[in-house]
């Protein structure tokens, strides 16, 4: 699974790396999206950071795999972080699209914590 988290990673991070030159281009201009405090604007500045955050977590989960002293981890955590890295920008940017839909910050957010606390009983608890 580690090749996986490897691949969701490093994408994530070339993605937000990406949207956030996108965004840089127009950040000079202050009534953009609705001004720098707009709700539009910072959900965009979160997509942004959010693929390259998760992507990070990603890329640590499966680098952590290998070290000795952990315990093998259920692939579930794999998969939650996968799910985390996609559904955490994708509801970032629904929501500067449509605030609605800041109500399904709950499914990437449980998600990386579960996977994280998997992780952490696994590798350093168990």
């Amino acid at each position: 699974m580690e090749r996986v988290n490897l691949c969701a990673g490093w994408i994530a991070v070339f993605v937000g790396l990406l949207v956030g030159a996108g965004i840089g281009m127009f950040f000079h201009r202050d009534e953009w999206l609705g001004g720098y405090g707009s709700w539009r604007r910072r959900m965009l500045r979160l997509t942004h950071i959010s693929l390259v955050g998760t992507g990070l977590l990603n890329l640590a989960f499966a680098l952590s795999l290998g070290s000795p002293a952990r315990g093998r981890c259920p692939p579930v955590a794999s998969v939650l972080f996968v799910v985390g890295a996609v559904t955490m920008p994708l509801v970032c940017g629904l929501s500067a699209w449509r605030p609605a839909f800041r109500h399904l910050f709950f499914v990437p957010v449980s998600s990386l914590v579960v996977a994280t606390a998997i992780s952490l009983f696994h590798g350093f608890v168990r």
